[in-house]
């Protein structure tokens, strides 16, 4: 489209719609460059004026003269005062119904709600009113418009630009510290702060603590009025005066199991924090002085929320290491405890889900692996087991047998009942991306 042709379809809108000049020159936003569309609508107002004017005739197209006046271009006003014509009243921009006016005011609303925020990236986001943007789009179609910004575009980057130079933060359409999302039904502004992501290992260190909130009522399997999760997440809540916070464990172990060693990595998800410089080191230690010896927490560090499902997905496949102590059904002898040792070790074990868990998980088999099993004689009937294997196994399962869902078990391959007195997590494996962090 050449300039002539532009000025031409400006004026054409113009006379049938009173446009402010961002509005005006938003229309034509992808042409040109090192303009704001303020000034790209001033622009086409001013050669309009000009070419309202023939010089020839020393005439004046009153009607473009009305248009412009009516768009509150103050030169076509004065033109019409010296024409001793009455300048006709300004009309209300009929796209953004004087929004792009009140850019300072949303300014200052988004700095005003980011006072309680720590942060120093932000974005600006919009919730556009449905009849602005359909008048917008129905514009484009009328006068065969390709080249246009969207109200919303505009707005929230001029907003963006301000909020930049009133604070000094820097604006980040990527990942940004906070969101700022300007309402413009309630003319309000909402806020939204990027999740901080707090890598970490637990220890649990009793029996009857669940990893998760209990979503039922107190009963006798629940010894402990409290969680894992909460544990670890209520001292990050406070110290970061976030909204809420989730905890994401490679894994989870029993009610009745300990987990000890170098303890359980997790994720922890604070979700809206306020503050998002902490010293991890203090974190760390109010929460294990307010765990009470529940629990004990270690190595915390930030990590990238893309972390939180490689965890998961690892904890399927992560080697670890269980102690259990067992009963048997009758007196074992060594050579069994040593023909135990040899079969279960590097051994492919046919696990199906769980009796104990299977109204919550699909029935299915899973093949996983044991790398090795080491029997420690504590009685005639009793023995330590120290079971190294694949994540996602059921190691009670592979010691009872679960009334054969699970084979090879150490109660088929010893012909016996096996009772599982007392089980701990001892050891589990690093995740291998958390080691290349702490090397770069």
């Amino acid at each position: 489209m050449r300039a002539a042709d532009i000025v031409a379809k400006a004026g054409d809108v113009l006379r049938k719609y009173p446009l402010c000049d961002s509005c005006l020159g938003r229309l034509f936003g992808m042409r040109g460059y090192s303009l704001v569309n303020a000034e790209r609508g001033r622009a086409l107002k001013t050669l309009l004026l000009m070419e309202a004017y023939d010089a020839v005739r020393s005439e004046w197209d009153e009607e473009l003269l009305h248009a412009l006046a009516v768009s509150g271009f103050e030169p076509a006003r004065s033109t019409l005062e010296k024409l001793k014509i009455e300048p006709p009243a300004r009309r209300p921009c009929y796209l953004c119904r004087g929004l792009m006016e009140k850019v300072k005011e949303l300014a200052e609303m988004c700095v005003e709600a980011g006072e309680e925020y720590e942060y120093e990236t932000f974005q600006v986001g919009c919730m556009m009113p449905r009849e602005l943007m359909k008048r917008e789009e129905d514009l484009w179609t009328a006068y065969g418009l390709e080249a246009s910004e969207s109200l919303k575009s505009e707005l929230t980057r001029e907003v963006g630009k301000l909020v930049q130079e009133l604070t000094g933060k820097r604006y980040s359409p990527k990942k940004p510290d906070l969101l700022f999302i300007l309402d413009l039904e309630e003319w309000r502004v909402n806020t939204s702060a990027r999740p901080l992501f707090i890598y970490g290992r637990y220890r649990k260190l009793v029996r009857g603590l669940p990893q998760s909130p209990w979503p039922y009522p107190p009963d006798s399997r629940v010894l402990y009025a409290t969680s894992i999760e909460e544990l670890i997440t209520e001292p990050m809540i406070e110290a970061t005066r976030a909204r809420d916070a989730k905890l994401h464990a490679a894994g989870r172990e029993d009610l009745d199991v300990r987990t000890l060693g170098s303890g359980r990595p997790f994720i922890a998800e604070l979700k809206d924090p306020k503050v998002r410089s902490l010293d991890l080191r203090t974190l760390e230690r109010m929460i294990n002085e307010e765990a009470g010896g529940l629990i004990e927490v270690e190595g915390l560090r930030y990590v990238d929320g893309k972390l939180v499902p490689r965890l998961k997905a690892f904890a399927e496949i992560a080697k670890k290491t269980y102690v259990a102590r067992v009963r048997f059904g009758r007196p074992i002898r060594d050579e069994e405890l040593r023909m135990l040792e040899r079969e279960m070790t590097n051994a492919v074990v046919r696990q199906r889900t769980p009796l104990r868990v299977l109204g919550r998980r699909p029935d299915k088999v899973r093949r996983k692996v044991v790398y090795e099993l080491r029997a420690e004689r504590l009685g005639e009937r009793e023995a330590r087991l120290i079971i190294t294997c694949q994540g996602g196994l059921y190691v009670k399962e592979l010691i009872h047998g679960d009334e054969g869902r699970t084979q090879p078990s150490v109660a088929s391959l010893l012909n016996t009942s096996v009772e599982v007195v007392e089980l701990d997590v001892t050891w589990i494996e690093e995740p291998p991306f958390i080691a290349e962090l702490a090397g770069s």
